[in-house]
């Protein structure tokens, strides 16, 4: 029986955060490292004056008060219970002259929390994320970047077959990681998942007060005729505020969960987008295990890269890496690159901009003979 695996970082299907939609770096940077001050000052046990200056700063300068579908703000302050002595913060005033008191001596004053704004995706994006999803026609797909189960099905349904005329897939699965943006790891089969294994409170050895994963590192396993598949999903700490040290720790626990799930199967699959290239230490430390890149298959003739113009090996950040029993039995090797806007790529005839492309990374897929 052949079966075709397929990963792909699909960006969201239907939301993302505003911040991420800025080309200008310098002020995307400067949302995310306000988002990343605001939540640390509102996580402080007792909001000191100068703190709750601060708060109500942040909060007016990003209108992290405002409810607005049509210019969402990129940080938003979701109080779950505002109501007199409960919320974080009120406002009087309006427009430019609105102003924000911080009226909660500190966190266990308040329920709720900051997230960052989002919007809707254009529906040309999402049927070009649709379009490559059914031009692999994957048996298992791991997807990369979904906000959360209902999106996931939402997606299969509502797109796949409803948009496309696709046969759904029969399984979706996802379990929110640790990302406070909310992109988790999903998967979509027409196998039936049997288990899932999370890995959402893995701690970091050198760090111990904090989660290990910036994600999560799923377990999937997929029952099949004989030998059941297991899949673990990736999606290891990005270049974006790098940091190479995390992103090693994370690719070793991703090894020992390799190690371990192969004594209960020999048909394990690490997957996903590992941030990093081949050569780097991240990657190597998995290749250390006996797992083989399915790019480095004899039938692979496609692209270096996973990612971007896909032109060399620093764009490869996606990957299958396969035990040696699923390595003997592939039969083809594939990288869908349509769904991509990006010089030299020929995309499909609906991608016509950065704005309404599928993805900026490809489809990686393997056909497996089990």
């Amino acid at each position: 029986m052949s079966i075709r695996i397929a990963t792909f970082n699909m960006e969201n299907l239907f939301r993302r955060p505003t911040a991420f939609r800025i080309t200008d770096p310098v002020k995307r940077k400067e949302i995310l490292d306000d988002f990343a001050t605001l939540v640390g000052l509102l996580d402080l046990p007792v909001y000191s004056d100068g703190d709750k200056t601060k708060i109500a700063g942040l909060i007016k300068k990003h209108r992290a008060y405002d409810i607005d579908p049509t210019n969402p703000p990129a940080i938003y302050v979701n109080q779950s219970r505002p109501g007199k002595e409960s919320g974080l913060f009120k406002t009087s005033g309006s427009g430019k002259n609105i102003t924000v008191e911080v009226t909660a001596k500190g966190r266990a004053a308040w329920a709720g929390w900051a997230e960052l704004g989002q919007d809707d995706f254009d529906l040309d994006a999402v049927r070009n994320t649709g379009r490559v999803v059914s031009e692999v026609d994957a048996d298992i797909l791991l997807t990369v970047e979904v906000e959360d189960r209902l999106a996931l099905e939402r997606f299969n349904t509502q797109v796949l077959a409803g948009a496309l005329g696709r046969r759904p897939y029969p399984y979706s699965l996802l379990i929110d990681g640790n990302d406070s943006r909310g992109i988790d790891i999903g998967i979509l089969s027409r196998h039936p998942i049997t288990s899932i294994r999370s890995h959402i409170f893995d701690t970091n050895p050198e760090r111990p007060d904090q989660r290990l994963f910036s994600r999560d590192c799923p377990e999937f396993e997929i029952r099949l005729n004989g030998t059941p598949l297991v899949i673990l999903g990736n999606h290891l700490k990005s270049k974006f505020q790098d940091d190479p040290e995390l992103r090693l720790a994370q690719a070793k626990r991703v090894a020992e969960i390799y190690t371990a799930a192969r004594e209960r199967s020999p048909h394990v699959i690490v997957a996903g987008d590992l941030n990093d290239d081949p050569d780097s230490d991240a990657v190597t430390v998995l290749r250390d295990t006996g797992v083989h890149d399915v790019m480095s298959h004899r039938t692979y003739r496609g692209l270096p890269g996973t990612h971007g113009d896909c032109k060399s090996e620093r764009n490869k950040i996606d990957y299958l890496l396969l035990a040696p029993e699923l390595w003997r039995e592939v039969q083809h090797v594939g990288l869908e690159t349509r769904g991509i806007f990006a010089d030299d790529i020929k995309s499909f005839d609906t991608v016509t901009s950065k704005g309404n492309e599928a993805s900026d990374h490809a489809a990686l897929y393997a056909d497996v003979d089990l």
